[in-house]
């Protein structure tokens, strides 16, 4: 699913009504169910419960006199505050307005008057909607607008947002001097890209897409290079498991990992691997720590290679290490690791023995610091899987504060200059490949933000190379599955004692095609 500014939303709204002859107010109907169907499903039916919607003069005003009117018909106790004279009204508005007077009445609807007035509305509310400001937004939030969003957000209540949260720029993601902070956003056509980046990401909340009839020529013309992931995308990625399959069928993944003090790492990406479907997982690790590691896995091998006194991987092992990467299907190179310098020369030297599917992660991208041209020498391009951090150490003049700052631009402007594909960890995982697309992962949490979760990812995208899924495909879909089983840990076990290993346990139950994002 394509990822639009606002005024590619705007072109594709105006093309609709203007070429595919579809007026305003049928989108908007269009929206309202939308938006009153995931309201429904996030909250609970409506029936009894009062609901205040907050509606402003312009389009994203009439989805919310829409949602209002839906509601009302679902028996809900419908309040409706108009920030904006009733002749400031749109036109399209403006007769979601007449419309809605006549199934509740005028007196469901009141003017914005004080904060005071207002307060005690939302204060008495059950779920609050905001329909005031919509993607147009170009300049600070000031006056009754402002004072609303305040409100809103301090109420305490379930917030859903219409569109954007209002009082967040529709392409960037920042907030223009105040902005809602939503429960739920239900974006209406298509994804804005200001929900993903920036400070949009804490003030999206749980985001949902309402399709409200865009002619998909139209969306196709939409020159965006920024992709959403979604659940059919990941799934159609994913072999079938023919009855006839043995193990063989599925693939022999490789992981080079581990050090002493580091065998965690190694364990939880070859146990991911598994897990997400390669038919043979081997480990190859330093000789002292070989037992470690294998007391830690029951069903993936393992393999001794020579070490240094420091009981890291040693540079004298180069010609062993390159024969376990030609024995393999894929190969992931980097978690534990080490950071020790026969280490570091030792996965430069591999670089140009890469001439299957890989993914460096890890302590193989601290090897690349500074060394990234090294990548040119991969014979197939490989997938790179950095945090912020390693990014920042990959890129000549960068930090982790510029990486974070544009981070779809920095995913991009890596993969097409070293010809390689990007997965930038963090809050909404970007993806990049080397002709400049790009893909952000809706799924995830914040109780992933702990030690391991990244060798997880490094063993899911190895696992799904390992079954001959081409890497771009391999690296989306690992990420969506990863932030999925992410999710459902979340559901289980909250978010703040969450550990790497409970992702791993849920991984079986995110590849079922029932569970939902």
């Amino acid at each position: 699913m394509k990822i639009v500014t606002g005024t590619e939303m705007q072109t594709l709204d105006r093309r609709t009504i203007t070429e595919a002859h579809v007026p305003g107010t049928v989108l908007m109907e269009r929206a309202g169910e939308g938006i009153v169907r995931y309201l429904e499903e996030h909250c609970g039916p409506v029936r009894g419960k009062t609901i205040t919607i907050l509606c402003g003069k312009g389009n994203n005003g009439g989805d919310g006199l829409v949602v209002a009117r839906l509601l009302h018909r679902r028996h809900a106790r419908i309040h409706v505050v108009l920030l904006t004279p009733i002749t400031d009204l749109s036109r399209d508005a403006a007769t979601m307005y007449r419309r809605l007077v006549r199934v509740a009445g005028k007196t469901a609807i009141v003017r914005f008057r004080s904060a005071a007035q207002a307060q005690a509305l939302l204060a008495s509310s059950d779920i609050l909607v905001d329909a005031l400001l919509g993607t147009g937004l170009s300049s600070l939030v000031t006056g009754a607008y402002r004072e609303a969003i305040e409100l809103i957000n301090n109420a305490g209540k379930p917030v859903i947002a219409v569109d954007i949260p209002s009082g967040l720029h529709a392409d960037t993601g920042a907030v223009l001097g105040s902005a809602i902070h939503a429960t739920l956003t239900i974006a209406c056509g298509l994804p804005k890209l200001g929900l993903y980046v920036g400070a949009g990401i804490d003030q999206a909340g749980v985001i949902r897409v309402v399709d409200i009839g865009i002619p998909p020529a139209y969306m196709d013309a939409i020159e965006s290079q920024t992709l959403l992931l979604t659940s059919d995308s990941a799934f159609q990625s994913l072999p079938e498991r023919l009855p006839s399959s043995h193990k063989g069928t599925f693939g022999h993944a490789g992981i080079i990992a581990g050090s002493v003090g580091k065998t965690g790492a190694a364990a939880l990406a070859a146990r991911a691997a598994l897990r997400v479907g390669a038919g043979l997982v081997t480990v190859a690790t330093p000789s002292s720590v070989n037992d470690v590691l294998e007391a830690k896995l029951l069903e993936a091998m393992t393999m001794s290679m020579p070490e240094t006194k420091a009981r890291t991987l040693a540079r004298s092992g180069l010609d062993r290490v390159v024969a376990f990467i030609q024995a393999r299907t894929a190969i992931a190179i980097g978690p534990g690791l080490s950071t020790h310098p026969e280490t570091v020369e030792l996965v430069q030297s591999m670089m140009k023995h890469l001439d299957r599917p890989s993914v460096l992660d890890a302590d193989a991208l601290n090897a690349l610091a500074g060394r990234a041209s090294l990548l040119t020498e991969c014979k197939t391009p490989p997938i790179l899987t950095p945090h912020p951090g390693e990014m920042a150490r990959l890129e000549v003049d960068a930090t982790t504060q510029s990486v974070n700052a544009d981070r779809i631009g920095t995913a991009r402007r890596f993969a097409r200059e070293r010809g390689v594909f990007v997965v930038l960890k963090g809050a909404r995982t970007v993806i990049a490949r080397p002709d400049g697309l790009v893909a952000i992962c809706p799924t995830g949490n914040p109780g992933m933000a702990t030690a391991g979760t990244g060798d997880v990812l490094t063993g899911m995208i190895v696992g799904l190379l390992a079954q001959r899924i081409p890497a771009w495909e391999a690296a989306c879909a690992a990420t969506y599955f990863h932030g999925l089983a992410g999710d459902l840990a979340s559901r289980h076990l909250g978010q703040p004692g969450m550990l790497a290993g409970d992702l791993i346990a849920q991984i079986p139950y995110a590849l079922q095609r029932t569970t939902t994002a």
